[in-house]
């Protein structure tokens, strides 16, 4: 089962109807979103097409939309979705769903460039869509394998303005996270200190248990090596997105 903490329900109505809240974040989230018998790209489609179908084009429509990204769909995909679904639904409907679309996927041509630019300026391949992990994501994040077992070694790339979600590397004995900067500019942070940012060639070690987050710049791509330190009893839990505030005032 895949784990999904979701807080909104107990952040919005907590006190005021905390039954509501505990069947929003436990149930709806932690239990029927979190089952594995579809895939979260496929939960994010039947979700977006029946708050289409009912007409809910609002900040939640909003909301699934950009989960969707996180869960892989991509601009040709969605485009394709609000389409078909403008012939069931109705076309102002559809209409008012791709201004939110637009909003959520808002790559430019450029983009490619930039990305190939980029990867033009370091050793290590980018590599492919991180899309298994993609909901962890703040936006698009790359993946490239550099070596295999016994000691796997992955490149991890992040888009301008990208991070991923506070998350802990459990272990029962040993074990932790290496990071080394390979390209860019970008920050790691753990839970209670201040955020250290990360230029190619610096590296930083995450112990074990210990919540933090890591990712690009606002302004700037970012790449770094990550390879887990051998220990016993060893997950990762993921948590929560970084405040956004926060990090966009990171300069």
């Amino acid at each position: 089962m895949t784990e999904i903490h979701q807080t909104a329900g107990r952040d919005s109505l907590g006190k005021f109807a905390p039954q509501f809240a505990h069947f929003n974040d436990d149930v709806l989230f932690g239990e029927n979103w979190a089952n594995d018998d579809i895939s979260q790209k496929t939960r994010s489609i039947v979700t977006i097409s029946v708050f289409i179908g009912r007409g809910l084009v609002d900040s939640s429509l909003k909301y699934h939309l950009q989960t969707a990204k996180n869960n892989g769909v991509t601009r040709k995909e969605i485009a394709a979705i609000i389409t078909h679904a403008a012939f069931y639904a109705g076309w102002p409907v559809a209409w008012s769903a791709f201004r939110l679309a637009k909003e959520v996927w808002n790559e430019n041509e450029s983009v490619e460039d930039e990305k190939s630019a980029y990867a033009n300026s370091m050793i290590f391949p980018i590599g492919e869509s991180n899309d298994a992990f993609a909901k962890y994501f703040t936006g698009k994040s790359y993946l490239a394998e550099v070596t295999k077992a016994p000691f796997p070694i992955h490149n991890v790339t992040f888009e301008p303005g990208v991070i991923n979600h506070w998350h802990e590397h459990k272990a029962t004995k040993g074990g932790g996270q290496m990071l080394i900067a390979v390209g860019g500019r970008g920050y790691v942070q753990l839970k209670g200190q201040d955020p250290v940012e990360l230029l190619p060639g610096d590296s930083f070690f995450v112990p074990a248990n210990t919540k933090h987050w890591h990712g690009a710049a606002p302004d700037s791509w970012f790449s770094h090596l990550a390879f887990m330190v051998p220990g016993e009893g060893q997950e990762n839990v993921w948590y929560e997105p970084v405040d956004e505030d926060f990090y966009k005032n990171l300069k």
